[in-house]
Parts: C-alpha cells; structure tokens; sequence
C-alpha cells in the first residue's frame, strides 16, 4: 500500500475517539495501524483528537485491586478525597509531553480528583526519588510515564510495599504486569517504524535509498521498538534500502541537527532520513538546510509523533510524512483506573490507535486539531 492509500484510513482512525480497556468490550474492524478497534464513542472526551483503543493484548479477565499484587484497597476516585500521583518523564517544552501532562491534569480535574505531579526532567534516578516522594505525600495510585524501560525497579518496589498500583503510560517498565505495575498503555512503536519504511520506499524508487536513522534515548522499549520495526522492514521488503548511519538524537531538537550535520559530512551519500520522533527531524531537517541541500527534494524525510510543525512540513513538502503518536492520556489512563478499581478490570497492554499524517491529508489534519 503506498502513501496516499494509507492515508484514507486517517480521517476513520482518529475521529471516533472510544475507551475500550476490556476486551470483551471490543469490536473489531479495519484499522491503519495494523491493530482492533472499538466502535463506541468515549463518554468523557468527545475530542477528534482523543485516543482511542487499537487492541487490547489477550481476552478474559483484566488486572483489578481484587488480583493486583495479592490485593491492594479499594479507591474512590469520584468522591473528591483520592490523590493520584502523575509522574512525567521529561520537560514539557517537548510539545508530547505538554500535551500528555494537560490531558492528565484536565482528566484529574474533571472527576474530581486530587492529583500530585512530578517531572523527572529526563532523570531515572530523579524520577524514582520523585514516586517514592509522592508515596510520601498521600498518593494511592500512580500514573506514570517512565524515564527508561528498566531503572524504576525502586520505585516501583516501594509502590508495591505499599500497596499503591502502579499504571505506565506511553513507555514500558521491567516485570511483570498485575504484580509489580497494572498495565502499560501506549502505542505500536514497532508497526510505527514499519511505516516509516514504507513511506521512505514509496519515495525512493521502492527503497533505492541511503538512509540515516536518528535513534531516540537509549534504554527504553520507544528506542528499540522504532528502530527494529525500520530496520526488520527495510531487510524484508526493501533490499535496496540501505542504512547507511544510526546514531542516538536522544529525542532533542538540538542533538538531532547536530548529530545530522556529522552525517552529512561523513555521508555525503544520504538522501533520506528516519528520525524517530519530531523533535529530532526538526533537528535534521535545519542541518539538511545549513548543509546546502533541500530537505523533501534532495533528502526525504519521515518521522513519528505528530506536532504541529512537523504536520506542517509534511503538508509544505518537506518531510514524506509523519506517524502520529497520541499523547492524549488524560481519559484512557483514568479509565483504566475506574475499571481496575470496578469489576471490568484492565488488560495488561492497551495498544492505542494513531494517525498517519501525509502530504494528501496534512492540511486535514491541522484544521480539525488532530495534532499538537
């Protein structure tokens, strides 16, 4: 399927927005990111641009207070008197994470809810010591969007000394779900990267290309995910396709273009980019320019998240195209707490649903609000 067919799905795949954390509670049809989806439109948040549910990981009974970790209390989280604690991983001037830690806050306010907040400021030590403070402070359940994949093992074991659940947005944890946390929502970040190939081969002459991959953080399954997903692609559907250079952006605008311009230089041959998120393609997409050379002409780029910018350039021309990444948690990810909390319960990996955002529907897109 090339761009402009993937990109029919778009309108059908972000705006119904429907909250599905059980599996019995989901119907299946098409989806363009490869996953089930649900038909029922979310009670809480009628927004074009709210999440919805791709599939759930496995039918049957979801992770309630009753099974967590041999049973935690039962909360309230309508009456007023709970206190959450949210902890963000990274600073807010990344516009996911501003729009990640709004949906929260605006959720929390609309059921009442006490909630605590910490940012890590990209700090795995800091955000442990954060949690464990928040713990301190009165929280009873944590929403938690984690650093990296495997160094929250304290703060997550204090947690479970102490009964409070644990739920992981948008980056997984080590162990296992329904003991050490309740559940991981998040994205397809390897079906993500997936598209990403085959948007940079049905530019290049079916894959006819010398690649630069811009890698995110080190030590989270983000990382991993979007770079295995490219990679397995390109092997197995695009043996002209060959990347010629990866190295770590670390997710920031500025070490994108840095790490951009010492590729250019030692890879003059480069004539197309993956970066495996915006901030990072903006980066590259200043180094191509101070480079002399046109970014969408002489260098095709694509990348994943979806802010607003980088919608922008898709639809200017001078990125391919951009996968969404939905920060939107705010209802999902209290949902999924009333379900733990009720009798429904919640699957261990709630994959949501994301849009894909090309140069026939970018335009689309910015005017309905679909990005951020």
């Amino acid at each position: 399927m090339n761009v402009s067919s993937r990109a029919k799905a778009l309108t059908a795949a972000v705006l119904t927005a429907g909250l599905c954390l059980a599996a019995a509670g989901c119907t299946k049809s098409d989806s363009s990111s490869g996953g089930d989806s649900h038909a029922s439109a979310a009670a809480d948040n009628d927004s074009a641009a709210s999440q919805q549910v791709a599939s759930p990981s496995a039918a049957g009974p979801g992770c309630t207070y009753k099974t967590y970790g041999g049973g935690v209390p039962r909360l309230d989280l309508t009456g007023g008197r709970t206190i959450v604690g949210f902890s963000q991983s990274e600073s807010t001037s990344n516009p996911f994470r501003a729009t990640e830690t709004k949906s929260i806050e605006q959720q929390a306010k609309k059921l009442g809810v006490k909630l605590i907040e910490r940012n890590a400021n990209a700090d795995v030590n800091t955000q442990n010591s954060q949690i464990e403070d928040m713990i301190a402070q009165g929280a009873k359940a944590l929403i938690v969007a984690p650093e990296n994949s495997d160094g929250l093992g304290p703060a997550l074991a204090k947690a479970k000394s102490a009964k409070i659940p644990v739920l992981t947005i948008d980056r997984t944890v080590g162990g296992t779900a329904c003991t050490d946390f309740m559940a991981f929502i998040g994205s397809d970040f390897y079906h993500q990267a997936q598209l990403a190939a085959d948007d940079l081969a049905g530019v290049t002459g079916g894959g006819d290309a010398h690649v630069a991959i811009l890698t995110g953080t080190p030590g989270n399954n983000v990382t991993t995910d979007r770079t295995k997903g490219f990679e397995d692609r390109a092997r197995a559907k695009y043996p002209k396709m060959k990347v010629v250079a990866s190295q770590t952006g670390n997710f920031a605008q500025t070490d994108g273009q840095k790490v951009m311009e010492q590729l250019l230089q030692s890879h003059p041959d480069i004539n197309a980019v993956y970066a495996e998120n915006d901030e990072m393609a903006l980066g590259a997409i200043q180094a191509i320019r101070s480079a002399g050379r046109t970014p969408g002409k002489d260098v095709k780029v694509v990348s994943i998240d979806g802010i607003e910018q980088a919608v922008k350039n898709v639809g200017a021309g001078q990125m391919v195209s951009d996968i969404e990444t939905n920060p939107r948690f705010g209802p999902l990810a209290f949902q999924a707490l009333q379900d733990f909390y009720g009798t429904t319960g919640v699957q261990p990996k709630v994959i949501i649903k994301d849009g894909h955002f090309t140069a026939g529907n970018a335009k689309q897109a910015l005017e309905q609000g679909l990005v951020y």
